[in-house]
């Protein structure tokens, strides 16, 4: 059973799609990084999950029941955009407020638990206006995980925060799905910390799903490359290109593509006069991948 399963959803505001006969599908327990560019319909699909938004046409189903059931709907956590918070009000109390609307018994107990999930159990009594904004993304997740839900949606979580602030979020989001079992749906621009944490991605443009892959299938994509460091960088990408097929200049160093042997790749160059300063064998990742796929979809 999937945690979400979405297929031939559209939505339009003035004849203009934002979601356009999207498919996809979030298997339970994953950790699902969707990615696209501005417009491209993450917000709008997430919100459509949420019931903030109700759709033209096609299907969502949660833990394959419709996504309007009751019985499901108490099952998702959000956060859209902010918190929502009262800046006045302490953290405790817009937590207990929260707690209210939703009928949640043991409010305190409960309380206790979510602020403990996300390392802000010693700052109850601060009021939310004080809080950095590391700290307002953590509240707003608080709230979303009131009443231990099984699917958690997140728009943008991590965008604008520190180093140290997106490191706490990456363990905040790995201890949900390993030790409380809850799908985490997850936006955000920043592709390189999103690839430390993703079990699965869902790549959307113009409203429409382009593809869906798991990080295990993405890695064994990924293509190897070299990368080295040279005087005469133009000079050695000439006499690498007689030998291999895909040699590019990125920047201040050299990159040579599906190379197995690097010891011959400096052999190649110590022959013709280069000598390499620097070296290292890589993998591309995530974001070069997206850049590349967007790259592919717009020659089309």
């Amino acid at each position: 059973m999937n945690a979400i399963e979405i297929r031939n959803l559209t939505k339009s505001f003035r004849s203009l799609y934002a979601v356009d006969r999207l498919n996809m599908t979030v298997p339970t327990g994953a950790i699902y990084g969707f990615i696209g560019e501005n417009g491209s319909g993450k917000s709008t699909t997430m919100k459509l999950l949420c019931g903030h938004l109700v759709a033209d046409a096609g299907k969502i189903r949660l833990f394959d029941r419709d996504h309007t059931d009751p019985g499901v709907r108490v099952r998702v956590g959000a956060l859209i955009e902010n918190a929502g918070c009262f800046p006045g009000s302490s953290v405790y109390q817009n937590l207990m407020m929260q707690c209210i609307n939703l009928g949640i018994e043991n409010a305190d107990e409960e309380i206790d638990r979510v602020l403990k999930i996300v390392r802000m159990e010693d700052n109850a009594r601060l009021k939310f206006k004080k809080c950095s904004l590391g700290m307002k993304q953590r509240i707003g997740i608080a709230m979303a995980l009131l009443g231990d839900p099984a699917l958690l949606i997140l728009d943008e979580p991590i965008n604008g925060l520190d180093t140290d602030g997106m490191r706490i979020m990456r363990e905040i989001l790995l201890d949900i799905t390993q030790n409380y079992g809850c799908t985490v749906l997850i936006s955000s621009h920043i592709l390189g910390e999103l690839e430390k944490i993703a079990t699965h991605y869902g790549i959307i443009r113009q409203g429409r799903m382009i593809m869906e892959i798991s990080a295990e299938e993405m890695d064994a994509r990924a293509q190897v490359f070299v990368s080295l460091k040279t005087k005469d960088l133009a000079g050695a990408k000439a006499v690498l290109g007689q030998t291999y097929a895909d040699v590019r200049l990125d920047g201040e160093e050299l990159r040579v593509y599906d190379v197995e042997n690097t010891a011959e790749v400096v052999d190649i160059l110590m022959q013709n006069g280069h000598v390499v300063s620097e070296l290292k064998q890589n993998k591309i990742g995530l974001e070069e991948y997206y850049i590349e796929l967007m790259s592919e979809k717009e020659g089309m």
